[in-house]
């Protein structure tokens, strides 16, 4: 098994042992890109013997095709990994007993998350199973350009699924939750304009790639809940999420979940979207809106 994995970090102090730990038997060699830590985030990788580059952070799109391309990937296979992730022992050893004997026309491989928050494993809302495409054969698979939730899509081949899990499991405070999200909207909200102004070409490979679970949510939500009505679709979506899919039945941890991630970050991304288009004053041309997002966001596009 020739098997390398690829973890983007910035002051993962707190996760990056643990993840590291868990990567110890199966991985060949670990490439970690690192956004100029504060912390001790590169002598812990260093000290398990990963290989620490330190690159300017875009987005997480661009920071990870940037690994593919530069990092000098040699393993024959490629894994994806957060920091705050970690894989279960059963998955360990899927890994080190079915990578050698996959089928050659077998290109990608999707594995089981299991998502807690707070400790607490969000068993329902459709959070699972959730199925992602980590593992994918070298040179094959490539990051969709986009500034919020992308995912690896395939050029060619077959996909399998493993039956044992990644774990996303954050300790660090909600306060820390709360601003990440904060980041996120403002990602997601340059995304959804995209949807109306198109200031850059779409990358829309995943909705022409095979069928999976990651390209019928991108689907749904590009084009069904894209063009509800915004503060409507948030308000819908949590209640689809909470009580179409069980969401209530992940307890008092789970309710919190939820409503934070399925209602206030959703009406957070609409309220940032509203607020942007006050502030374009009826000029929505290409320049107008990549002038708005440099001057009051930050971001080049």
């Amino acid at each position: 098994m020739d098997l390398a994995v690829v973890i983007l970090t910035y002051n993962e102090s707190l996760h990056l042992s643990r993840c590291l730990e868990s990567l110890r038997q199966i991985a060949t060699t670990i490439y970690v890109v690192d956004a100029f830590s504060t912390d001790d985030t590169v002598s812990i990788a260093e000290s398990y013997g990963a290989r620490v580059f330190q690159r300017k952070w875009v987005n997480y799109a661009d920071q990870f095709q940037w690994a593919l391309d530069h990092a000098g990937i040699t393993a024959s296979w490629v894994m994806r990994m957060d920091a705050d992730e970690y894989l279960e022992p059963g998955l360990q050893q899927e890994i080190a007993s079915r990578m050698t004997t996959i089928a050659g026309d077998i290109t990608g491989i999707y594995i089981r998350r299991k998502v807690l928050f707070k400790g607490k494993w969000i068993r329902y809302g459709g959070f699972y199973p959730h199925t992602l495409l980590r593992i994918w054969r070298n040179r094959v698979g490539s990051i969709e350009q986009r500034w919020m939730d992308e995912h690896i899509v395939l050029s060619e081949g077959n996909t399998i699924r493993f039956n044992e899990h990644i774990v996303d499991d954050n300790l660090n405070s909600i306060h820390w939750w709360v601003n990440k999200h904060n980041n996120y909207a403002i990602r997601e909200m340059v995304d959804l304009l995209n949807i109306r102004y198109g200031f850059w070409q779409t990358d829309d490979r995943l909705l022409r790639a095979q069928g999976s679970q990651a390209k019928r949510k991108r689907f749904l939500k590009e084009k069904v809940y894209a063009v509800l009505s915004p503060g409507a679709r948030a308000s819908m979506y949590f209640l689809f999420r909470y009580v179409l899919r069980y969401g209530f039945l992940d307890g008092y941890k789970g309710f919190l979940f939820h409503f934070m991630q399925g209602y206030w970050y959703r009406l957070l991304v609409d309220v940032n979207v509203q607020e942007f288009q006050q502030k374009l004053k009826g000029g929505e041309t290409r320049e107008d809106v990549v002038a708005l997002l440099k001057q009051d966001y930050n971001i080049h596009i």
